[in-house]
Parts: C-alpha cells; structure tokens; sequence
C-alpha cells in the first residue's frame, strides 16, 4: 500500500517531469536521469516537506530544485558518470586495506595546484588513495579563517590557480587511483560572497539568504542559549553592520555569515554549489560545522534534528544528480551526536573525534581505560558506514570525550580537560609536549591545543636538548598512535608534514593575519628540502618516514585491515589497549602499551581472542612464531598485529 507522502511526492513527479523533459538532449540520458529519480524522490520529497512544506510557494522551489538536479546531471562528465556505475556496484569501495587518506594545504605544500600535481609520484610512494585539499576557494584575503570564508564556490583562489587547474589535478588523481576530497563550507558563506554583497546592498531576496536583525532586542529569543565558538577573538554570535543598520549572524567570525536554510531558496543555491563541485572531480566532500546549519528560537541551534533533515535531502539529491559522492561529517561534538550524523542516507563517512582525543588522553595518562569503555560504547556504527580516523588535523585538539564515563572511572572531566591543556602545552611538570593553547577562555579556564605531531609526542622537545633516547622514544610514539589508525576500521588520514617529523611553525606569531589564530603553529610548509631528507635514515624525519613506509605497505597487504569488524576488547592491562579484526573466522588482534615501561600479557587473551596454534607478530621482522601459552610482553609504546599462524 502506497503511504500518503510517497503518492503526493508521485503526483508531484508526473506534474513536474514533463516541463523537465523538454530539457534532455536524448532518451537515453532522459531515461538514466529518471531511473535515480525514480529511487530517491520520495525520500527527498519526504525531507524537503518536512522542512519546506508550510511554505505556500513549497511546490515553485521543488521544480527549481529538480531543474538543478537535472542540469547538474547533464553536466557531469561520462568519466565521472561511468565511476557512479562502479561504485554503485561496489558500495563498500571506501572500506578497502588499500585505502589510505592524507591532507593538505595546496601553497603550504606545494604552492599551487599545477605544482601539486607534480608531486603525485610523491603520494604515490607515499601510499595514498585519498587527498584532501584544505579550503581553495576564492576568500577574503587577509582573513579568511584559513579558507573556511568561502566568496566564490565556483573560484579557486587566484593565488592557487583556476578551476580548470583544479579540474586536471582530480583527473590526474582518479588515474592513478586516488580520490580528490575537497571541503563544502555550507553553514556560512564570506561577507564578500556575491549574495552577502547583495544583502548589504539592502536586496531583500538576498536579506533572505541571511539572518538579518533589526534591533537587538531581535536577537532575544536566540542570544541566551549560543555558546561562543571563538571567545579570544569575539563575544557573542552577531555582529553589527554599519553599513546595513543591522545584526547579521556570525557563529563563528565577524566575516563568517550564517546562512538561512529556513529559506528554501538557499538550499537549491547550495545544492548547485555542491553539485558543481562533484561534477569539478570531488569524490567526497566534507561538510564542515554542519552542526550548526539550523537555527531554532529557545535552543543552543546546535544538532537539531532539522539539521540531520537538511543533510539528509542533500545526501538523496546528490544520489540522483552525481550517485558516486560520498559526504563526510565534520562534527566536533558530544560523542552522542557524531554518531548520529553517521548513515548511508547521511553521511556515509565520519571525522572520529572521540578516538583522536582519547588517544592523546591515553599518551599523557599512560591509561587506556578511559579510551576503552568510551569506544566500547561508541565506535560501532553502521557496516555500510566508515570513521575517517586521524591523529591530528589542520585544526585544535578538543577534549572530546562522555563526562558521564569520566566521571564513572572516578575522573573529574572539567579538571581532566585542564590537566590535558596543561600537559600538552608544556605547563605540567614532566610533560613532553610542546604545544600552544588555542582560543583560551580566561574565564572559564577552557581552551584547546594546537601543534605539529611530532612536537607533540617531543620531538621537538627531545631534538632541543639532543636526547637521543627521548628522540627514540618520541618516535615510537608515532609509530604507536599510526599503528592503531591504521588498523582500527575505517580510512585512516594523515595530516601532510606529519609523514616526515615537522616541527611546530612559531612564525606565525609575527604575522599581523595570523597571530590571534594559534592554529597557524601546525600549518606548516613543506618544501623541497623537506620531502628530500625523507631518505636520510639518520635523521629524525627519515625514521619517521621509514617506520610509516613500513606500516603502510603492510596495511595493503592485510585484508582484516579493511571491510572487516572491529570489537575493542578489555585487555586486563590498564596501560594496553586492544582491540580485534574479524571477517569470517578469521582474527587480527591488535596491542599497544601507552605505558613508558614493559606490560606484561595474559596469554589468556590471546587464547581466547586467536585460532588454536601458533601465533605471529606482523609488525616484527620476520614475523616472529610464538606459542600461545608463551609470555608475551609489550616493551614501552610497541604495537602487536597477531594472528594465528
């Protein structure tokens, strides 16, 4: 039986289609057009009236946006359309051992986007499959939030070259097997944004596109409930323009407007935006502070159900306009809510947030218990689903973790999160970190933490004093923390830069557009110079880069590393982590001691997670055999992949 919300969305289609069908340039573009129609406009239908429905004009904006539909499906490539097919084919391809992701900035690393594609042979050797090319876009050039102020979607950064650069480089990219992932910025747009321009110009179609006030007492019924994003640089979530005698919503920075998606017209502009760009080479888009993207009178407009609604309508029109995109989250929230962003019909890849933090917390604790029963509980999700796992980003460290779960283990998490910000900021004695505090509310003592990998883990610290031993020991931190994205599920991701040891970047300090900004410290170039000393075993970056060339190939020659199941485990050993990979019968079990001394291992364990027989350390040399009544024991920050001989 036919629901009633299928039948209008059916009655609909047959009104709409035949103005739409005038358009198609043959019967067999017509007829594949439809086919995706066919299979995701009731769904789409279903959101878009959940959240447009009680507009009288609903029915004039769902044609306009099948025509962005359509048109965006006419101007798709046949590549880009023949690797729809495969994928649709084979919709676990993202899950693969072979997959391997890294990010970057495009002047930070290579200057511009024709220099990047010289350094393909680079990403090849490195082992990549996946490239992420920080913010791009045309944005205001003294502020632009590092890129996140977009004012042309459709215009590279004069600086980084042209849309048909950025074209060829995706080409490149998808022949040798690697696929290009570019960020869709779509709380916000720059206030130099064409549509920004326009509203402060007085255009009331263009007002609309905006949250636009009045008068102050306008913001009540929002203000009480917004917290600040960015405290050490501005107070409050709206900033006054002179030039237009109003309040604009900033959620972020003053430059940084706030769209209104409670306007359907900013949908299906936003919808061509990202249609543009799949259809310009993106295999997978981020959708950045998407959190935040509905705002509701009376509540802190963050996650509201709105939200995962508006996501959701984006995920079924892109399935009918370009099937093979991918989308993934960026929410840098409560555990809770990361996860519920996570779906096929969502988001079908997620930023694991809570893994990053907790793998810090566990470094500087030397306890994993913490990281173990938070996993536990939230690193399950759908198996048509995947975390993007990273170790550190372009942007802060937060401490994401349940306070309810802290508090369970006897832990304060209000003074836990200072003595995190302490310890990774060099103030706690006996710390190794060098790093820098980001967007320190003096009020509440809160703040985040920015730096480079290595500086970190000590490096730097250990390079300064010329410890060899706490070189040796900041290294094998390194390689622990790789070890464990690599082999936890999902697409592990590197920060480019961290491959090869680099320090912070201080020099941001005396840049007048950076200095408020701490972030700039883990922003840092990678030239020539850089990427040559890769070879030179002696030093500091040549034996990162060499223990990371190592757990790369032995990743892609492992298929429990990728579509496979992942249970963390209790180890019985506070200062272990571990978890176990399984497809099948078979198992890989994964250790890690986070401790600076040896950790002994309940044989146990292994007997009751492994086959019967002999086991083998991947990660040693030779593949060592043991028994499995044999001792084993961890040495400080040393990583076991076993398995069954």
């Amino acid at each position: 039986m036919m629901h009633s919300l299928d039948y209008d969305a059916r009655k609909t289609l047959d009104r709409l289609l035949p103005r739409l069908q005038p358009k198609a340039t043959s019967k067999a573009e017509w007829q594949a057009f439809t086919e995706n129609l066919d299979q995701q406009f009731p769904r789409l239908f279903g959101l878009l009236h959940g959240l447009y429905g009680n507009q009288y004009d609903f029915f004039y904006h769902l044609e306009s946006i099948l025509g962005t539909l359509f048109e965006a499906f006419q101007e798709r490539p046949k590549v880009l359309r023949s690797q729809d097919k495969k994928r649709q084919k084979d919709p676990h391809w993202f899950k693969s051992e072979q997959m391997l992701g890294a990010a970057c900035y495009v002047d930070l690393f290579a200057g511009d986007l024709k220099s990047l594609r010289e350094q393909i042979p680079y990403f090849k050797e490195l082992g990549l499959s996946y490239l992420h090319l920080m913010p791009l876009f045309k944005a205001p050039e003294a502020n632009s939030d590092g890129g996140y102020a977009v004012s042309d979607y459709r215009q590279v950064n004069p600086s980084l070259g042209t849309m048909t650069d950025l074209k060829r480089l995706g080409s490149a990219l998808r022949n040798e097997g690697i696929v290009m992932v570019l960020d869709f910025v779509f709380n916000h747009t720059s206030d130099e944004h064409e549509w920004a321009r326009k509203a402060q110009h007085g255009e009331q179609e263009y007002l609309d596109y905006y949250f636009c006030f009045d008068s102050k007492g306008d913001l009540a019924p929002y203000e009480p409930y917004l917290r600040e994003i960015f405290p050490e640089i501005r107070r409050g979530s709206f900033t006054w323009r002179d030039d237009m005698q109003k309040w604009v919503w900033t959620t972020f920075n003053n430059f940084q407007w706030d769209l209104n998606y409670r306007n359907p017209a900013v949908f299906n502009a936003m919808l061509g935006e990202l249609l543009f760009l799949a259809n310009a080479g993106a295999d997978i888009l981020r959708f950045d502070a998407l959190a935040f993207v509905w705002k509701e009178k009376g509540t802190v407009c963050e996650n509201l159900p709105q939200a995962h609604d508006l996501i959701q309508a984006f995920n079924a029109a892109s399935r009918i306009a370009a099937p093979g995109l991918l989308f993934k989250s960026e929410a840098i929230v409560h555990p809770d809510e990361v996860v519920r962003y996570i779906d096929t019909d969502e988001c079908q890849l997620s930023y694991n947030p809570l893994l990053m933090a907790l793998l810090w917390n566990s470094l500087a604790t030397r306890d994993v218990t913490l990281m173990t029963q938070s996993l536990q509980a939230r690193f399950p999700i759908p198996n048509d689903t995947a975390w993007v796992n990273y170790i550190r980003g372009h942007d802060d460290i937060g401490w994401t973790f349940d306070d309810s779960i802290a508090w369970r283990l006897g832990i304060n998490p209000d003074d836990h999160r200072r003595f995190l910000n302490q310890y990774y900021t060099g103030q706690f004695e006996g710390s190794f970190a060098r790093g820098v505090p980001f967007q320190e509310n003096k009020t509440t003592g809160d703040c985040r933490v920015a730096g480079q990998l290595a500086s970190l883990v000590g490096l730097e610290k250990a390079i300064e004093a010329q410890d060899e031993e706490e070189i040796t020991r900041s290294i094998n931190r390194i390689m622990m923390l790789h070890a464990i994205i690599f082999s936890i599920g999902g697409v592990p991701v590197i920060y480019m830069g961290d491959e090869l040891g680099t320090l912070n970047d201080y020099r941001y300090q005396q840049d007048v557009d950076k200095q408020n900004d701490s972030r700039w410290v883990n922003r840092v170039p990678v030239n020539e110079a850089d990427l040559a000393k890769r070879h030179q075993s002696d030093t500091p970056g040549g034996r990162v880069y060499a223990g990371l060339q190592k757990l790369i190939r032995l990743r892609q020659s492992q298929p429990l590393l990728g579509d496979a199941h992942t249970h963390i485990i209790e180890t019985g050993n506070p200062h272990v982590f571990g978890f176990t990979r399984t497809h099948d019968a078979e198992t890989l079990l994964v250790l890690a001691n986070f401790s600076d001394f040896n950790q002994p291992i309940d044989p146990q364990l292994t007997q009751s997670l492994l086959s019967v027989g002999a086991i083998v350390d991947l990660l040693q040399e030779g593949g060592e055999v043991k028994q499995q009544t044999d001792r084993l024991e961890l040495m400080p920050h040393q990583v076991c992949w076993l398995v069954s001989k």
